[in-house]
Parts: structure tokens; C-alpha cells; sequence
């Protein structure tokens, strides 16, 4: 017998240091966005959109609604539960309205593999910060994590530009990547006990690419790749391929760079990519990918895939790039990027940006995506924090649990 899983709850008014009264309340799934009760959902993208405004100076990476909505109510291979914080300034009873949200935070749960770990992420209105509103949110998301009995809190934070090195500078410990040491959300990580494991680079990448730059790439990748052959396929994977490219992506969890974050593998499997490929189109989102096939014995050695909103249509998020350890050395990774960039052209020739995300120390795909025209964005901080046991339980049982 497990534990009841702990759910999202509606936590007393607070006051913050301002003066203001704020509540942090759950956010539900609606059964339509239009609906009265989608008030959470549309509060969760408008403080997103001001953040990602204040960082980057556009909202391109910003979760719109069917995203923030489908997140919770998919339910398969994680739970993601999702809180606003509302200033309790409206009358009794009466429905907050999504402009009345200064902040809002989630937790997600993985339910296969890594089902030690806890997904946590808080963000907060530039207009609203420094008055206690992030920790609240924080407070209802770690009240949850502990109740499921995760152990490792992980999660993010973005900067641009990255800062130069310094006393203002605060270093990955792989020796790679850099983020500010005094920013509001570095301060309010380390204020909580996280540790930095991690530096990630945010990459973009403006469409078309000359064929001057991308014909020349081509010509050597495919020259270096004799013995493969490249597939590509849009909005889903072929049954004959499916349980391949399932063991593609859990070798993705394993084969790419994750610094000191403590993850295990996350296995997929053919029903799992079906699932992934039902949300992906749920959410609005259609998707490329491209794999090699090493032909001799008929088997995935590498895939690129991007992920586009139908409703933006200049914008393209790179998804996983991967080449087996086996089969590095042969630039299939170069091969398969550039395929995927040809089927763009070709069938979605709006696009004129990709959004891509690199370990700082992943030396080898960074300078693919350097050869592509990438230019740096950004920087991601990958935070962890460990979680003290609950007395009288072993590390990893949940409270409370019994067989």
C-alpha cells in the first residue's frame, strides 16, 4: 500500500512586506480556456510572458495556455500540479481575474524513472517581487514534493546575457558556464539551500540559413556518414521505428552531459513516444524529426528533432539531439541537424528562429550548433537541492507509507 498522493491546497492569505494581501491558490484544469474557471491557467502564461519579458525581451520561450492546461491534465508519465498567487484584494466569492496573478510556481513528478526527484519551479512578477510572494509559492510546491517523498528538488533559472567572470559571477562547478551572483533569482535559490550543478546555453539561430554556411555542412556530413542513411519524419514516429527511437530517448537520458544533478534513466518505450506525440499536437505544437540508420544492421544511431507552435509560426524549439557513444566520430550529428533544417525550408518556411539548449561543457555539439550560425542568448542555472529525510523514514520511503 503507498501513500496518498498530496494535492495542491489553498494556502491562508498572506501579507506581504508592501502591504499587499496575497493568497496562493491551485490552479484547476478547465474544461475549456474560454471557461470562467481558466482564470489560473491564463495568470500562470501572463506572469510567464512578464518574466521572459524582463529576460530575453520577447516571449517566444513563454508557455501559452493549451501548454500550461495539458501539462496538468496528462497524467501518464508525470504529475505536474500548478499553483497562482492572487492578490486578495477582490470581494468574497467572487472569481480572480488572470491581470489580479503576481506570480505562480509548479511541481512536476516523474512516475517512471527519477521517481526520487521533484521539478520545481517559482516565478514571480517583476512588478511584485522582493515582498514574500516567491516563497510563498515556494512553501506550497515544497509541501508537496515532501508528501510524495522525493528527496532531490531540481530546477531552473535563466539570465541573459551571461556575465563575465568575477566577484558578480558565480561558476558551474564542470568548470563550464557562469551565471550572476547577485541576480533575484540566484540570491533566492542559494537563500533555500540549492546548489548550481549546471550551466546551460541558450542558442538561437535565424532562418533561413545561407546555402553557403549549410551546403558545405551537408557535403562533409554526408561524405563522413558513408554506411548511413537519414529518415525524416513530421508529426510522427512509423510504427517500424517506434521501439528504436524509444531506446533513443532513453539513452538520452543517460548519454548527455547532466553535470552533478542526480538522474537515473528515464526508459521509454513505444507507447511512450505515442503518448509524447499525442501532447506534443494537443498543445497546438507539430514536430520534425530526423534519424540516421546505420544500414548495415538496420539500427538508430542518431536523431535531431524540433518542436514549432502552429500559432507562432516564426518559431522553432530544438528538441534532443543525439548520437550513440558507439557511433560518435562520423558527424551524424551535423547529418541529422541539417536535415531537419531542410525539412523546415521545406515544409514550414515561416520559421525564422530555433531556440536550442546546450551543457556549457558539451564542447562537441556546441561547436555543430557554432558551425550552424547558433548564436548565443542566454544561460540556464540547473539548481538541486537534497531534502533532508522526514524522521523516522529511510531516504526515498514516503511518510507515512506502509506495506
Amino acid at each position: 500500500m503507498t501513500a496518498p498522493q498530496a494535492g495542491p491546497t489553498t494556502h491562508p492569505t498572506l501579507l506581504t512586506s508592501a502591504g499587499a494581501r496575497v493568497r496562493v491558490e491551485p490552479v484547476a484544469v478547465p474544461a475549456r480556456l474560454d471557461a470562467l474557471d481558466a482564470w489560473g491557467v491564463h495568470g500562470t502564461v501572463r506572469v510567464g510572458d512578464a518574466i521572459d519579458r524582463a529576460i530575453y525581451g520577447h516571449t517566444d520561450l513563454a508557455l501559452d495556455a493549451a501548454t500550461v492546461a495539458g501539462t496538468m491534465a496528462s497524467g501518464g508519465y508525470r504529475r505536474v500540479l500548478r499553483w497562482v498567487a492572487v492578490l486578495d484584494d477582490a470581494p468574497h466569492g467572487t472569481t480572480p481575474r488572470p491581470e489580479d496573478v503576481v506570480g505562480r510556481s509548479m511541481v512536476a513528478l516523474p512516475r517512471q524513472g527519477n521517481t526520487h526527484v521533484a521539478v520545481v519551479y517559482v516565478g514571480v512578477d517583476p512588478d511584485h517581487r522582493r515582498r514574500g510572494v516567491g516563497s510563498a509559492l515556494w512553501d506550497a510546491a515544497l509541501e508537496v514534493a515532501r508528501a510524495e517523498g522525493r528527496r532531490v528538488v531540481m530546477s531552473d533559472s535563466s539570465f541573459a546575457p551571461e556575465p563575465p567572470p568575477g566577484p558578480d559571477a558565480l561558476e558551474a562547478p564542470t568548470g563550464s558556464g557562469r551565471v550572476p551572483a547577485r541576480d533575484d533569482a540566484t540570491v533566492f535559490a542559494l537563500r533555500r539551500g540549492f546548489t548550481l550543478e549546471q550551466v546551460l546555453r541558450h542558442s538561437v539561430l535565424d532562418l533561413p540559413v545561407a546555402p553557403d554556411v549549410l551546403d558545405p555542412l551537408r557535403a562533409t556530413a554526408t561524405e563522413r556518414a558513408d554506411g548511413y542513411r537519414v529518415h525524416v519524419w513530421t508529426d510522427e514516429v512509423p510504427e517500424e521505428w517506434i521501439d528504436q527511437f524509444a531506446e533513443l530517448e532513453t539513452r538520452m537520458s543517460t548519454d548527455a552531459p547532466s553535470g552533478g544533478l542526480d538522474l537515473a534513466e528515464d526508459p521509454w518505450d513505444a507507447e511512450r513516444v505515442r503518448t509524447t506525440s499525442r501532447e506534443i499536437h494537443d498543445r497546438g505544437q507539430g514536430y520534425v524529426v530526423a534519424a540516421a540508420e546505420h544500414a548495415a544492421s538496420g539500427t538508430l544511431a542518431a536523431f535531431s528533432m524540433v518542436a514549432y507552435p502552429h500559432d507562432r509560426p516564426e518559431v522553432v524549439f530544438q528538441e534532443d539531439t543525439l548520437v550513440l557513444r558507439e557511433h560518435r566520430g562520423r558527424s551524424l550529428g551535423m547529418l541529422v541537424k541539417v536535415a531537419v533544417l531542410d525539412e523546415l525550408a521545406r515544409a514550414r518556411p515561416s520559421s525564422r528562429r530555433v531556440h536550442t539548449w546546450n551543457a556549457q561543457e558539451n564542447a562537441h555539439m556546441l561547436a555543430i550548433n557554432v558551425a550552424l550560425g547558433f548564436a548565443p542568448a542566454s544561460v540556464d542555472a540547473e539548481w538541486q537541492l537534497v531534502l533532508d529525510a522526514a524522521p523516522g523514514t529511510e531516504p526515498g520511503q514516503q511518510p507515512g507509507a506502509t506495506c
